[in-house]
């Protein structure tokens, strides 16, 4: 590490591992005195050109004086990172602070100049880019505010370098050199630069592992059996597009194939290129495996052996050194403990999983932590009878395991701009960085839908990621702000997907219902109402009813323009004139097809054949793949045994170039949806009726208003001068009011009362009629225990209630009796805003006592929040038409309320410090408001992940 002279001790908490912009990894760290020969042969191979660039003269070699100066470093005034691959370095940066003349400065100058080289043979990774985040947060942090660069105007990558970085900037040209000058606090661009590279980048990692050009299969038993040699034969099976091997050490010498898939004893031994690596060896034998295939090239793994997190703290440790040995080598790894990746696409027809057959290819991309969970899923996407009916298929599925290194987070970037996926489905154990999964999730929902089924879980096994104090139901709430369709089951999240991929949103919540069972379509009616939906009274066609009858009836609603979606109801009918399953299915397609762009969903009761035919078709969209109309299979895995049409017995799937020529035959179809109960058919219309609301609700998201009253800068002098004190306090009542009247929230003033007389006095300061309330702990807020006597008009009754109170609870010490000024009568609410390290800043609603206590009765936003938001929160509540006039009351000052939810929300997004406020009661009256008790916690806010560089979960 550093010798003695040097002022910090070495900053571990500086090292990072980034995702580049071609999808590897690289390891940032601070460079040390230990990498003196690590960056002599780093020069050694930067050619003379990028040489020339970095010190504007030739310079062949590193003298020793250069060596000294660019590996010692005090981690203050001057700071050098490397960005490393295998442990060797691939680029620097370094800063020096300088002050006003240019010179070697100290704090407290303000200013550093930054100089990067970047190995030839990496250039155009994005190293430089991702180098420029991190020692830009670095210099944040030791209080540099600025950095100034002097770049050749030759070198066009290195400019372009700095100016795409979106900082505010200035550029001069003096002297034959381009200056740059850039402030460092991060911009509105900045982050979107940042967000968009970070985007590009993981998503990029993951389609190396989703579309690769060659697969190994490490761990390939000799004989049948065995997980090795059953992705082997999934991949064969599949007709994977690129190149194959089989590997295991134990192969004998003389071995060359195995099922016509050559094979090896190393994958040093391959002469070709592999991209992705899957593991199937014991876990005590993958580290020996990751050194190969590091030392081959090869881009991702997936880690299919157990042992690690989920066996207990030896395997955590062990899984801990998989990723870092991985990621030094630049790979990114799927699992370990997983099932699997699947690929359907023709260009592709990858299944590096377990799963023995390979899904119907469709527009539904599939992530499951849980490898049961991803069989089940798999499963119900493809079968036809029981559960959800109808065929549809799979774009790809990434079934993670431990997800050690590669997250839903990652497989949504790959998803946001995959055009072969229309539809996402996700199933989450638990969520290690709720703030980016939530910013992802709100970017993709608004592209296309995103259904989610969330655990209960606790943090990935062995992640070092902050874990949320908020209740799994906030977080929920949460989700569904960001526009993810949140689902309670495996079932209900298949059931939206089916509806999703193959129906168009509503533009509204109206529903029509139609069918030949007057029961069923009351089922329906009733299913709609308590989903909050508006149906319109059912119309029976009778049990008598033909196709034609259903076509006319399906047309005529949906050309209704009171109508948004259509439910059809169907049973068996009975007589000679009862359409067939398929008649009546393409009844109902060529109604669908003719009529404006309206959701249909269909309710079948006993017609397993409708919902086949219904669904003649394996995708999920009429520009997607088709299998053979009869296809079906019970179970992801199981083989159909019945005969075909053609009367013979098959146990594989249709060819890929079969079911392709079966999708341009049905080009265009509609394919609808069928659902075993009307319950399931509703609810899933529901999500797709709230998520269409929240699209357009996006698309006007509102905006943060500005306040000409509030005073940022006094309030941030006072939670200075407050955090003096200590590291974390809650503020006592002159100051919090003092605070919060910075922002324009006047709370109203109380008075302590230890004994009757100061009551009365404090009572003639504020003026009668007034309020005596006891603040103890087991009081506060209990109007219902009687600590609370209001309307108190004369020193009289004001006695009379003090007595009151300290015979029923006891000596004033106990009560912390005070006197408040009566407020105007309205609805008591509560404010709450809080700071969770993993979900950040967070504003919730509700009313005060019984509903938000006992019901949890709260609404939640995050913050900052937008004049809409403010809106919909106080709307969002079960109890809100107490706030609106229920049933013949006042209606009360909700703009006034919304007012205090965007000031309390700014409180908190301008001073980070302020970790928790309450407001509780706010008395919202007819005209106006009354925050009447309230209460600030000031602490040192937690790191701010989401605004600083581009990293990986730390191990």
């Amino acid at each position: 590490m550093q010798s003695a002279p040097d002022r910090h001790e070495y900053p571990a908490h500086w090292e990072a591992d980034v995702v580049l912009r071609d999808g590897g990894t690289a390891r940032i760290r601070p460079i040390t005195v230990d990498d003196a020969e690590r960056l002599v042969s780093f020069y050694e191979q930067v050619s003379d050109e990028s040489k020339y660039y970095r010190f504007f003269a030739p310079y062949p070699r590193l003298s020793a004086k250069d060596v000294h100066r660019f590996t010692h470093h005090d981690f203050v005034d001057r700071v050098g990172l490397a960005a490393t691959v295998g442990g060797e370095f691939i680029a620097t940066v370094r800063y020096d602070r300088i002050g006003a003349d240019g010179m070697a400065a100290t704090a407290p100058a303000d200013e550093a100049e930054v100089a990067f080289l970047v190995q030839d043979a990496h250039q155009g990774r994005g190293v430089a880019s991702a180098l420029l985040e991190h020692i830009a947060a670095v210099a944040r942090e030791r209080d540099i505010r600025r950095f100034a660069a002097e770049v050749l105007p030759a070198n066009n990558k290195m400019i372009k370098v700095f100016t795409d970085a979106g900082y505010t900037q200035k550029r001069s040209f003096e002297d034959g050199v381009v200056r740059l000058e850039f402030d460092l606090e991060p911009t509105e661009r900045s982050l979107a630069v940042q967000r968009a590279r970070e985007q590009r980048a993981e998503a990029h990692s993951v389609r190396r592992l989703l579309v690769p050009g060659s697969v190994a299969v490490i761990g390939t038993g000799r004989t049948p059996g065995g997980v090795g040699r059953s992705v082997l034969g999934n991949l064969r099976e599949a007709g994977f597009t690129g190149d194959l091997y089989a590997v295991n050490k134990a192969f004998p010498e003389d071995l060359k194939e195995l099922d016509g898939v050559p094979a090896h004893r190393s994958v040093r031994d391959i002469d070709g290129h592999v991209d992705l690596a899957v593991v199937a060896v014991p876990a005590d034998h993958v580290p020996e495996v990751v050194t190969e295939c590091g030392e081959h090239g090869v881009q991702g793994l997936v880690v299919l052996a157990a042992g690690y997190a989920e066996s207990g703290p030896e395997g955590r440790e062990r899984q801990r050194e998989l990723v870092r040995h991985a990621r030094a080598y630049g790979m990114r790894i799927i699992g370990p403990n997983a099932f699997g990746v699947i690929n359907t696409s023709p260009q592709v027809q990858l299944n590096a999983s377990l799963a023995p057959q390979m899904p119907r290819p469709g527009r539904i991309g599939l992530f499951a932590q849980s490898g049961a969970i991803g069989v089940a899923l798999l499963s119900r996407l493809h079968r036809r009878g029981g559960g959800v009916t109808g065929v549809t298929g799979v774009s790809t599925f990434v079934s993670s395991g431990n997800r050690a290194d590669v997250s839903g987070n990652d497989v949504l970037q790959y998803w946001y701009d995959d055009p072969d996926t229309d539809v996402a489905l996700m199933y989450l154990e638990s969520i290690g960085n709720p703030r980016k999964f939530t910013r992802l999730a709100r970017r993709t929902a608004a592209a296309k839908p995103l259904v989610v089924v969330q655990g209960a879980g606790s943090a990935p096994q062995g992640h070092a990621v902050r874990a949320t104090r908020l209740p799994h139901a906030t977080v929920s709430v949460l989700l569904r702000q960001a526009g993810v369709i949140r689902v309670d089951t495996i079932t209900e999240l298949v059931d939206a997907g089916l509806l999703l991929a193959r129906q168009p949103l509503p533009r509204g919540p109206r529903v029509g219902i139609l069918g030949n069972s007057e029961s069923l379509g009351l089922l329906t009616y009733d299913a709609c109402l308590s989903e909050g939906l508006r149906p319109q009274p059912p119309l029976d066609l009778t049990t008598e009813a033909s196709a034609e009858d259903f076509h006319a009836a399906l047309a005529h609603a949906l050309s209704d323009e009171a109508c948004d979606a259509v439910v059809v109801t169907a049973i068996p009918a009975i007589g000679e004139a009862s359409p067939g399953d398929a008649e009546l299915a393409q009844a109902l397609r060529s109604a669908a097809a003719a009529g404006p762009a309206k959701p249909v969903l269909v309710v079948h009761v006993e017609l397993g054949g409708l919902a086949a035919a219904l669904s003649a078709a394996t995708s999920t969209a009429p520009r997607a793949r088709t299998a053979t109309p009869d296809a079906a299979a019970a179970e992801a895995g199981a083989t159909r045994t019945g005969p075909t049409e053609s009367g013979t017995a098959t146990g594989t799937p249709p060819a890929p170039a079969a079911e392709a020529a079966a999708s341009e035959a049905l080009e265009g179809t509609h394919l609808i949806p069928a659902y075993p109960a009307a319950e399931r058919a509703v609810r899933a219309l529901s999500e797709a009726v709230k998520y269409a609301q929240w699209r357009r609700e996006a698309a006007d998201p509102g905006k943060v208003p500005e306040h000409e009253d509030i005073d940022e800068k006094g309030a941030a002098e006072l939670i200075g001068r407050l955090l003096a004190r200590g590291q974390g306090l809650t503020l006592g009542t002159d100051e919090t009011c003092e605070l919060l009247g910075r922002y324009g929230i006047p709370v109203r003033r109380s008075l302590p009362a230890p004994a009757p007389d100061e009551a009365v006095r404090a009572a003639a300061a504020l003026g009668y009629p007034v309020a005596l309330k006891a603040t103890a702990p087991h009081l506060r807020h209990r109007a219902d225990l009687g600590g609370v006597r209001l309307d108190l008009a004369d020193e009289e009754q004001l006695r009379r209630a003090y007595s009151e109170l300290t015979e029923l609870f006891g000596a004033p010490q106990e009560l912390r009796p005070v006197v408040q000024a009566m407020a105007p009568r309205g609805v008591d609410t509560v404010v709450r805003a809080v700071i969770d390290p993993a979900a950040g800043a967070v504003l919730s609603f509700g009313l005060a006592g019984a509903a938000s206590q006992l019901l949890g009765d709260m609404a939640h936003r995050l913050i900052p929040v937008t004049d809409r938001d403010a809106g919909s929160l106080v709307r969002s509540i079960r109890t809100a038409p107490l706030l609106f006039g229920w049933r013949g009351s006042t209606p009360v000052d909700t703009p006034a309320l919304e007012e205090l939810l965007l000031r309390v929300s700014r409180l908190v997004d301008d001073h980070p410090e302020v970790v928790a406020v309450t407001l509780e009661p706010v008395v919202v009256a007819p005209h106006g408001l009354s925050v009447l008790g309230a209460s600030v916690r000031l602490a040192p806010p937690p790191a701010r992940d989401d605004l600083g560089p581009r990293t990986l979960p730390a191990y």
